[in-house]
């Protein structure tokens, strides 16, 4: 008969992983579109959809 192995903890490092990537990519994203290349990627992706609506 196979024993069951308890992996509750397991879960715990899970959720701590992804919460530190979580905020990792939050804080690459923050600085991405506080900088000068995301206000240019942002108005640049603006401008296209207003382009593709036939406003702009």
């Amino acid at each position: 008969m196979r024993r069951r192995h308890d992996e509750r903890g397991i879960t715990t490092a899970e959720y701590a992983v992804g919460t530190a990537a979580g905020a990792g990519l939050a804080g690459l994203l923050y600085q991405l579109l506080t900088g000068g290349l995301g206000e240019r990627l942002l108005r640049t992706l603006f401008d296209h959809v207003l382009g593709l609506l036939g406003i702009g």
